[in-house]
Order: C-alpha cells, then sequence, then structure tokens
C-alpha cells in the first residue's frame, strides 16, 4: 500500500512539492522533491557499523544525471549507459557536500552515503538548487544525527533587481549568479559567479537570499513533525570510565604543555615557510613527548594521546589569531605573503604566466586553436559548445608528497571550474576572438589557494598570449578564527596551519571593478552577516593589491599573438551560398583543407572563419572561398575557363562552380559559324559579364573586350 505523503509551498513564484515514502523505502531517510518539472530524488544512508580504523568522518554525497531526465540518449555510437560523472555533476555534489558537512559531528565514523538523482528536468528549473533542498530533507527527516535543516537558493540580477532562483533564460540575462545555503542567521555555503558586480551588491544579495530561508526552513521542519524520524544518538565505542578519566587527564596535560610552550616554538620569529613550521612543531611535538614521560605516562598512551597534538597546535593558534591578531609568519591579519608574477617563460608555447604567493606557486599555459577547436558538450544538464576552457593539474609533489597520478579528482574539477568561472567574465567576445582558449594551470608548489593562484596565472598567460581581456582578474583566500561566543577575526592570505575548526576558506575573484567569482565552504556552523561583509570588503584590499603585481608584469594585453599561434580571418558570405563551399558531402571544403592546410569553420549566419598559421596558405584558401560564393556583377571582366561547347555558344567557368554563356553572336566582332572555330574546351578566354538574367544565369561576351579585336581570329 502507498503510504507516500505530499507537501507544497512556494520558493520564488513556484511550487515546490515535496513527496516522502514513495521511493527508495529502505533508506534512512529519502523524498522526492519537485521545483516546476524538474524532480530529484535525494537518499540519506548511514551505516550500522563503526569504522573505529578511520582518523576522519566517512560521508561521501553523489550527485547522479540521468539523460531520460532530459530525454536525451548518450551520443556516442558505442556508449550508451551514462558514464563517468560529467563536471558539472562532479560540481554540483561537492556544491551540496560543502552546504551539509559543516552540521555533521566530525567524530561520527559511520559511513553516511547521501545520493541526490535528478529523474526529470525540465531545461528550465536547475537541479542542483532542487537537490540541496532534497538533501536537506532526506537527512532531517532521517534519524542520522545532523544539525539541520538548512535551505538553499539561487539569486540572479536581471535589470537591476534580485531574482529567486531564476530559470535558464534569466540567468543568460543575469549579471549575478549566486548560490546561498545556510539558515536565516548563518551562511553555511557560498558559490558565485559576477560580472564584475560590485561588492555591495553581492553583500546585499546575500541577504536577499537569506530573507528567503525562513519559510523554506519552517516548510521542513513542519515536513519533519509529520514524517520524521527520532534522532539516533552518534555511536562511540564503550570504554572502562577509569580508562576515559586517564586520558582525559593525559590530554590535559598536552594541552598545558602546548600553551606555555607554543610561543617559543611557533612565535619566536617569522616562520615563513611551511617546513620551517613543521621542524618547529615536531620540535614541540618531541618535547611534549618528552614532557609525558617525566610525567610517567607510559609508551603505548603516549601514542594513542599524541593524536589529538596537531588539534591543539590549530586551536592554538586560532586563539593566538583570535586573541592578539598574532600570525605564525608574522603577518599582520590583513597583509598577504610575498608576491610575484612573470610572463612569457616558456618558449613556442602560445602565453605562459607563473604566479607565486608565498609558497603557492602556479605555472599557467595558454594554447590558441580554431573554433573548431571547441569542447563539445553532451550532458543531460549542459549540451553545446565552449570555448574556454580551463585544466587545473594538481600532483602530489606539490605538497612535498608522492602519489600516483591518475586524472583529475573532484578536486582538481572544482578548483579548476572556479579559476574557469573567474576569468570567464572578462573574455572578449566570440566575434571579437573567435579563437578557442584552453589555459592549462600546474600547481608546483601549493600552500593555501592554489586555485586563486590559479586565477592569477591564468590571467597572465592570456594576457601574455594577446588575449585581448576586458580587465586583468585576481583572486584570494580569506580565513576566519572564531570562537562559540560569537567573536571572530578575519585575515587575509590563508595558509596551512591556519585552516582549522572554528574558520572558513572564503575564496573571491574579481577586478578592479568588481567580483567575479566567490566559492566558501567553513568549518563553523555558519558565518554571521558581519563576517561575510568584513570578509568580502577586506578581500577587495588584497584583490587590488595582487592587481598591482600582475599590471607591473604585465600592463596589458600584448598586441599581437605569439609567432607560433594560429592567425584567424573572419568574414561574412551569403548564407545561401554555404552549400557552394561545403559541397556535395563536404567535397569541396575537404579539397579546400587538404590543398591549404587550413581549418574552415562556417556559421549558419554565413560567418566564415579560416584560421591557420601559414599566411600564403590562409591567403590561398580564403580566395577560395571568396571566388565560390563571390556574386558576379554585369561589367566585370574575367580570364575564364571553357567548360563546354554547343551548337549556340559556350559555358565559360568565371568563378569556382560559376558558368556564364558566351552566345555564338558575343564571341567575335565577326559572324561565327562554328563554336568550335573559336574556342575549345579547356582554353582560357577573355570575358565581360553583360548581364544576368532574373534566374540568376550568367551571360557572357568575349568581343567586347577591346584588346581581343587582334586575339580572336578563326582558324
Amino acid at each position: 500500500m502507498d503510504k507516500s505523503q505530499k507537501f507544497e509551498t512556494e520558493i520564488g513564484g513556484k511550487k515546490l512539492i515535496v513527496e516522502v515514502g514513495k521511493f527508495a523505502p529502505q533508506t534512512n531517510g529519502s523524498c522526492t522533491v519537485q521545483y516546476g518539472d524538474t524532480l530529484v530524488l535525494a537518499t540519506a544512508v548511514m551505516s550500522d557499523s563503526v569504522r573505529e580504523d578511520l582518523d576522519y568522518f566517512p560521508l561521501m554525497v553523489d550527485y547522479e544525471e540521468r539523460l531520460y531526465a532530459a530525454g536525451k540518449i548518450k551520443g556516442s555510437r558505442f556508449i550508451k549507459r551514462e558514464g563517468r560523472p560529467t563536471d558539472e555533476a562532479v560540481l554540483t555534489g561537492r556544491l551540496v557536500d560543502r552546504s551539509i558537512r559543516p552540521l555533521f559531528n566530525e567524530q561520527m565514523r559511520n559511513d553516511i552515503q547521501i545520493v541526490a538523482t535528478v529523474l526529470a528536468f525540465d531545461q528550465e528549473n536547475d537541479p542542483d538548487i532542487v537537490a540541496l533542498i532534497a538533501a536537506s530533507i532526506a537527512l532531517t527527516i532521517s534519524d542520522i544525527p545532523w544539525n539541520g535543516p538548512i535551505a538553499g537558493i539561487r539569486i540572479g540580477q536581471v535589470d537591476g533587481e534580485f531574482v529567486v532562483n531564476p530559470s535558464y533564460a534569466d540567468k543568460e540575462k543575469s549579471a549575478l549568479d549566486l548560490i546561498v545555503a545556510g539558515t536565516p542567521e548563518k551562511v553555511i555555503m557560498l558559490e558565485a559567479g559576477a560580472n564584475q558586480v560590485p561588492e555591495q551588491t553581492v553583500i546585499d544579495a546575500i541577504a536577499f537570499a537569506q530573507k528567503q530561508f525562513t519559510g523554506i526552513i519552517k516548510f521542513i521542519k513542519e515536513i519533519q513533525s509529520k514524517v520524521g524520524q527520532a534522532k539516533s544518538e552518534i555511536f562511540l565505542v564503550p570504554e572502562d570510565p577509569i580508562i576515559v578519566k586517564e586520558r582525559e587527564t593525559i590530554k590535559q596535560k598536552i594541552k598545558d604543555f602546548i600553551r606555555a610552550n607554543i610561543d617559543s616554538c611557533l612565535f619566536n620569529g617569522e616562520k615563513l615557510t611551511k617546513a620551517s613550521r613543521h621542524n618547529a612543531i615536531e620540535e614541540l611535538r618531541k618535547k611534549t613527548d618528552e614532557h609525558l614521560i617525566t610525567e610517567g605516562v607510559d609508551q603505548e598512551k603516549r601514542t594513542k594521546i599524541l593524536d589529538f597534538f596537531d588539534e591543539y597546535i590549530e586551536e592554538e593558534i586560532s586563539v593566538a589569531i583570535l586573541k592578539d591578531e598574532k600570525r605564525v609568519d608574522c603577518r599582520s591579519l590583513t597583509e598577504i605573503r610575498a608576491l610575484s608574477a612573470e610572463v612569457g617563460l616558456l618558449p613556442r608555447v602560445h602565453g605562459s604566466g607563473f604566479f607565486k604567493r608565498g609558497e603557492t606557486h602556479v605555472l599557467s599555459a595558454v594554447t590558441l586553436g580554431a573554433p573548431s577547436d571547441e569542447q563539445t558538450l553532451d550532458g543531460m544538464e549542459v549540451a553545446g559548445k565552449k570555448h574556454y576552457i580551463h585544466h587545473y593539474n594538481f600532483p602530489a609533489y606539490s605538497v612535498g608528497e608522492t602519489g600516483s597520478n591518475r586524472g583529475p579528482g573532484r578536486r582538481e574539477i572544482g578548483h579548476g571550474a572556479l579559476a574557469e568561472r573567474a576569468i570567464m567574465p572578462v573574455l572578449p567576445s566570440r566575434e571579437d576572438f573567435p579563437y578557442t582558449i584552453r589555459v592549462v594551470s600546474e600547481v608546483l608548489s601549493s600552500n593555501g589557494s592554489s586555485s586563486m593562484g590559479a586565477t592569477c596565472g591564468s590571467t597572465l598567460a592570456l594576457m601574455d598570449a594577446g588575449v585581448p581581456i576586458k580587465e586583468p582578474v585576481a583572486g584570494i583566500a580569506m580565513g576566519l578564527a572564531s570562537d562559540e561566543k560569537g567573536n571572530f577575526k578575519v585575515f587575509t592570505d590563508l595558509q596551512d596551519l591556519e585552516d582549522s575548526k572554528g574558520g572558513m576558506d572564503f575564496k573571491i575573484a574579481g577586478t578592479k571593478n568588481g567580483i567575479t567569482a566567490i566559492q566558501m565552504d567553513t568549518k563553523t556552523i555558519g558565518l554571521t552577516p558581519a563576517m561575510v561583509e568584513k570578509t568580502i570588503w577586506q578581500s577587495r584590499e588584497a584583490r587590488l593589491k595582487i592587481l598591482e603585481v600582475i599590471t607591473t608584469a604585465i600592463p596589458a594585453p600584448r598586441a599581437d599573438l605569439s609567432p607560433y599561434a594560429p592567425r584567424i580571418i573572419s568574414f561574412k558570405i551569403n548564407p545561401e551560398r554555404i552549400r557552394d563551399v561545403i559541397g556535395p558531402g563536404g567535397k569541396i571544403i575537404n579539397e579546400i583543407i587538404d590543398k591549404t592546410g587550413v581549418t574552415i569553420d562556417i556559421e549558419d549566419d554565413g560567418l566564415v572563419m579560416v584560421c591557420s598559421a601559414n599566411g600564403e596558405s590562409m591567403a590561398r584558401a580564403i580566395e577560395w572561398i571568396k571566388n565560390l560564393t563571390r556574386e558576379v556583377m554585369a561589367g566585370e571582366t574575367f580570364q575564364g575557363k571553357v567548360t563546354r561547347l554547343m551548337d549556340f555558344g559556350a559555358f565559360v567557368e568565371v568563378l569556382p562552380n560559376q558558368e556564364g554563356l558566351v552566345h555564338i553572336s558575343e564571341m567575335a566582332p565577326y559572324r561565327v559559324n562554328k563554336v568550335s572555330d573559336v574556342v575549345k574546351v579547356g582554353q582560357i578566354v577573355p570575358v565581360k559579364v553583360i548581364k544576368i538574367d532574373d534566374q540568376g544565369r550568367i551571360n557572357l561576351s568575349m568581343k567586347r573586350m577591346a584588346e581581343l579585336d587582334d586575339k580572336i581570329k578563326p582558324e
């Protein structure tokens, strides 16, 4: 018997319909959420057993696209099943993960998996917000311990007005694409792309989003009151109370010793490198171990208890920032590490940039290609062409570790997409710069926000390549130290030890005019409006300083492209003549490409783009195409080739695939008895266009060419 229940509310003028009990009955919690005709199933499952071998919280979040949801069949001829998640699916999964993760107890060791599956997609309402709300509801009504619910919403800005959950059509017109997750009081996750939007506008948009959360949270709690389960207790392995007490005593000894010695260890001078800080901490760890020996703690207990050492170190570093504005490398809270920017490092590549901020070093390289080099997208949600592509590589050696290189993971895809989003608003239009642009950012050393380093490196490389970007873009990661009483300090340029509990990783990129991208996640239960506003304005100061360094290295995009980059010449032809260039089965265009070595792209509106690194080949191809599509005009003269002889005259090819008739009466300034007396097939003869009739037929004359008087004689 169907025991499903439906619940409805309204968000942004559209119905949000939640159904519980219809699908996936063996989960801890599940629901479908429908917005318009977009429908997402969210499931939440927790394992019964505790993973005692883990030292982290095992949460998995998956977002599954189904092509049937959009009425599509996979384009591959050989593989029709959905395979590896698209980048869009990976990014949405990360978005949901970053929104819900902070509200779990990190001490949990039960496997928890959230799966959001798109069952229907109306191509109007984006499934990512629906998936976020569905995940929140599934967790809220389940017995899984979670400190929710939260709400999620997308804000656009069309004609200066904020729009709640804009459609795809509205997003195309919007200057801002902002996703906010959290509660009316706290922001837990931010994701944004913006067209150089002013900081105050972004702050206002976040506040506007939070106002919408009140009704959504109330709606979810009403669902919970009717179908929700009692929450399970967080299961920890039972221990002997005497052992627990003894362990807490030892932990306190560690805390007290660290607190008494951390200043002389970490804050006794500039620790400018990650290695110097690591060595100082290892020295303190050794001293702590020696102290425990003097306190009579045996080796087995010391080994187990010292696992808490790193946690206490991070806690003390956060306290130092919060109380004394003191950082381990002696920087002020608004100070950026040493900056460096270089361009043109790599020979033969089309453009390169090397950006350094402290120990974060990113080398970016640009490749310019023909329009046909663009990427074809064939996903459930995203389809079409992509002509700006950013790829981000994060090898293990960048953090001094070993590891196999098996392609990009979720982190690499996410960071690459953030840098790509930051740059896209300043790219030239396709009409002004028709190249396909690929940027690859190689993280050579990482210690704090390599994604923002990739953004800066991409800007340098693009300008070095001569890509006429509208403005240089820079980015910075902001950190936070906070306590349970609400005290907080925002600091600029987050690095290693500063990314701890009670903190955040708030990345903001933009130009001197405004913001182009945001990505924020937090290790708190959320940021207050005051924290968000302080961070955004403080980040602007840092961004302007970084932009100064970038523009000192290269003030503007180079006037000329690299000599190794292909050139593209664009021109328009009559769209009705496109078939004349293509030819039957592509015969003509393939012949042009084969004989000249160029790349040719033709748009439906008649825009032709010819790409080649060889100027002579390009000129030949352009002339060929123009001749194929040229509209012959009366009065023009040509050196034409005789193609056919008829009793009444000869057909002469004046342009490729364009023939005209020289009537026998127009062949010579005297009477011609036989056409073959004057011309032969294959002969090159001068002709003049005397008329183009109503049917587009070309009438030619040989006798009207004055210079022919002495040349045309009967044989």
